[in-house]
């Protein structure tokens, strides 16, 4: 592996480290209420390994092919998310090579995951994406439809709803950015208090561009790519 790669991830992970720590702090949060998930769409394989080689252990992709052709390699032992929009005809794939899928926006998406996870025998984690962000289209529109994304969920014994994702808005206005997650923290706690789901505490939303807000704001998962690997090169 190219060594100048190695230590660049490893330098990026550990200043990434101390921001996420003082966000923390700022918040009144432990450290450990937050986790980091690198985005490592677009990478290279190699990219991955040196992050998995600094101590990361919790990855994602937005594509099930690209994520086919890294996963596993000698990180046999990671977390795999799915972020990316799913079509139906890519769902066996996603639901035998990831641990969780966040990015559920639908309930024919929902379904079909469910399908193919009970025919492997598997309890696959799943994320309800909320639309929150203008820029976004993807996602429940409004808690109407998620709230009956829940409900149908609760019937899906293979899917375990973990809890919600959103993308805030790209934007430099700071004011936007925490209204989208303010939005998205409101809609959880209220599904939280209306349905009975077991273990559904995962808040992922924040990026490169504003994870000390999604922090502030009660994100318990970051979804960081830039910042860990540089600039990606679709």
């Amino acid at each position: 592996m190219d060594t100048s790669l190695k230590q660049t991830i490893s330098d990026n992970l550990a200043r990434l480290e101390e921001r996420i720590q003082s966000a923390c702090l700022k918040a009144g949060r432990p450290r450990e209420s937050v986790r980091l998930l690198a985005v490592s769409k677009f990478n290279p394989a190699a990219a991955v390994q040196a992050a998995w080689d600094a101590g990361q252990r919790l990855f994602g992709e937005n594509r099930v092919q690209e994520a086919a052709e890294k996963f596993p390699l000698a990180c046999g032992a990671s977390e795999l998310h799915l972020l990316g929009h799913l079509q139906s005809n890519k769902a066996k794939k996603a639901v035998q090579l990831f641990n969780c899928v966040q990015s559920v926006d639908s309930l024919s998406i929902m379904q079909e995951l469910a399908r193919q996870a009970e025919k492997i025998g598997k309890t696959l984690d799943i994320l309800l994406e909320l639309h929150t962000g203008e820029e976004s289209k993807s996602g429940f529109a409004d808690e109407t439809e998620l709230f009956q994304a829940c409900e149908t969920a609760l019937d899906l014994s293979s899917l375990r709803v973990r809890g919600l994702m959103t993308m805030a808005p790209f934007t430099d206005d700071a004011a936007a950015i925490t209204k989208s997650f303010v939005a998205c923290r409101s809609t959880m706690e209220k599904a939280a208090g209306r349905f009975d789901i077991p273990d559904f505490s995962v808040l992922s939303m924040g990026m490169t561009n504003d994870f000390e807000l999604a922090i502030a704001e009660g994100a318990t998962l970051l979804r960081i790519g830039t910042a860990i690997f540089g600039a990606r090169q679709p």
